[in-house]
């Protein structure tokens, strides 16, 4: 659903800026720090992840459907350690 609100730059010190209401802050689950992408005419703001968000889930699922099986069929080379020192 594309929601569209009016808003004016303002001044905040020395820059501008664009209040955002606190609904649409919370509705989109905006933290501390957003991400910016400038395009022609547009400017985009995205909530940032952590490199490897959601991938708990998602290891879950795949355990969950049997699909987190190693791809490679046979172990070309095991060290010493891998064979007596490596525990899952």
């Amino acid at each position: 659903m594309q929601t569209t609100v009016k808003t004016r730059i303002v001044r905040i010190g020395n820059s501008q800026g664009i209040r955002i209401p606190k609904p649409i802050i919370e509705q989109l689950g905006f933290s501390e720090e957003v991400e910016l992408e400038i395009f022609p005419d547009q400017l985009v703001i995205r909530s940032t992840h952590a490199p490897r968000f959601g991938w708990d889930e998602q290891f879950k699922a795949m355990a969950e459907a049997g699909d987190d099986q190693l791809l490679d069929k046979e172990v070309l080379s095991l060290t010493e350690w891998d064979e007596n020192e490596w525990e899952w």
